[in-house]
């Protein structure tokens, strides 16, 4: 019988530069044609998720490395790079690990800010553009579903959804203590990471009037504008954006500061000093800490939003624990479910094996009393398992031996046996099942 495993290879903002990144990444034209080229590679079950924070294919292959290296192989093209230059920078999980990962995605403990509620969204929507591309199949759907059980327990029962509103309600706070009204308000995103789309959703529901995004990659800072109803500024025009800015938040996070101190210092001036909020919603840091020491300057990061939010570092790593032990509680139950499954054709196999047995010796045995046609079934049943243990028996070898011990103890494991019982009256011994079969009709003597 064939079997899958599941797997998952991507890169994230633990793993892969940002640069790199931001070339693998993807819109939602693009996502078709990339699952096509997946398919083209011979992975048949796969979605493609592309966040700000990871690109990874979610899949299920008979031939788990296999497929890692042709996932591999369609990614490192997709950024122009050799696939062994490539590969240092992604992650990699098959089997149970691989769920483990796909689960921790769904609940958001594998996002830069846990809890942040975008991710499974992005999810369900990579779900959606695989399983109309055809790239969905039992064992695909299978594992996401479980996975947004889990997540669906996780946001009921922790509380791990209100840290991450805690900061961007805290964003809010502070823009008002700084600017009086939002609604007066003009904002400038850089970068596309989660957070900072959390924060500028809570300013738009605040009343945020004008929104202008800016990102490395011009095609996806707008599709993000026509996304979020704001304007495009292209990568080129940034300083010129940054005059127009009361609210700057940065959530690119490409391991080099965005914002240097001659850029806002040039900014500032442009503003007549008129004063900036500028939140750091990257990971790593995108503002330079020189920023901070400007006048007209307020930087604040997701540390100090979190103080504002009163939010207590012992609560969030409480809710984060009860979380883990949601997704690990999931992950057992999801394997536990896929064994039992599993054992499906065996056991069907085998009762149609006994059920054959039994109508074979009705159809030439049908005059037998009960007890005779009983001990000839037993018989019967038992000859190919007992021929199987004679012959790892007679090896003598240690493999054969040590495959003995092992069908043995499968065996008292299945059939609940006493091994004293057992050794005391085990049923028939071989000349009493050759005595039966010479009874039979038909059947060759051994």
């Amino acid at each position: 019988m064939t079997t899958t495993s599941y797997l998952v290879i991507g890169a994230s903002h633990r793993t892969c530069a940002g640069v790199v990144r931001d070339r693998l990444s993807t819109d939602e034209v693009e996502v078709p044609g990339m699952l096509e080229r997946l398919r083209a590679a011979g992975v048949g079950q796969a979605l493609w998720l592309s966040t700000c924070d990871r690109v990874e294919v979610q899949a299920v292959h008979e031939r788990p490395n296999e497929a890692a290296l042709a996932i591999a192989e369609v990614m490192a093209d997709r950024v122009g790079l050799p696939t062994v230059d490539l590969a240092p920078q992604l992650y990699t999980r098959t089997g149970i690990d691989a769920v483990r990962h796909l689960f921790a995605v769904a609940c958001s403990l594998d996002s830069q800010i846990v809890g942040e509620p975008h991710i499974l969204g992005q999810l369900k929507a990579a779900h959606r553009s695989a399983a109309s591309a055809g790239m969905t199949g039992p064992e695909l759907e299978a594992v996401l579903q479980a996975g947004y059980a889990a997540a669906k327990r996780v946001r009921s029962e922790t509380p791990i959804a209100e840290g991450a509103t805690s900061l961007a309600a805290a964003a809010i706070q502070v823009a008002r203590d700084l600017h009086g009204d939002i609604r007066r308000c003009g904002a400038l995103l850089v970068g596309l990471g989660d957070m900072g789309a959390l924060v500028l959703e809570g300013l738009r529901e605040a009343g945020l009037p004008r929104l202008t995004i800016a990102a490395p990659v011009d095609r996806r800072a707008e599709a993000a504008a026509r996304r979020l109803d704001g304007h495009f500024a292209p990568w080129a025009e940034l300083e010129t954006a940054l005059a127009g800015a009361d609210i700057l938040v940065t959530a690119a996070g490409l391991g080099r500061y965005i914002l240097t101190a001659p850029m806002m210092e040039a900014a500032l001036r442009r503003r007549r000093r008129r004063p900036v909020f500028v939140v750091d919603a990257a990971i790593p840091a995108d503002v330079d800490p020189e920023v901070a020491g400007m006048d007209g300057a307020f930087v604040y990061d997701l540390a100090d939003l979190e103080r504002v939010a009163l939010q207590g570092r012992v609560g969030r790593e409480a809710a984060t624990q009860a979380a883990w032990s949601i997704v690990d509680e999931a992950v057992g139950a999801f394997a536990r479910d896929r064994a039992e499954r599993a054992a499906v054709p065996a056991v069907a196999a085998l009762r149609a094996h006994f059920e054959a047995e039994r109508r074979r010796l009705l159809s030439g045995h049908g005059d037998l009393d009960a007890a005779s046609a009983t001990r000839l079934l037993v018989n019967r049943l038992l000859h190919a398992p007992s021929e199987a243990l004679r012959a790892l028996a007679a090896d003598g070898s240690g493999e054969g031996l040590a495959q003995r011990a092992a069908a043995e103890r499968l065996l008292f494991r299945l059939f609940g046996l006493d091994r004293c019982s057992a050794a005391d009256g085990a049923g028939l011994d071989g000349n009493e099942r050759d005595k039966d079969e010479r009874r039979e009709p038909g059947r060759e003597v051994r």
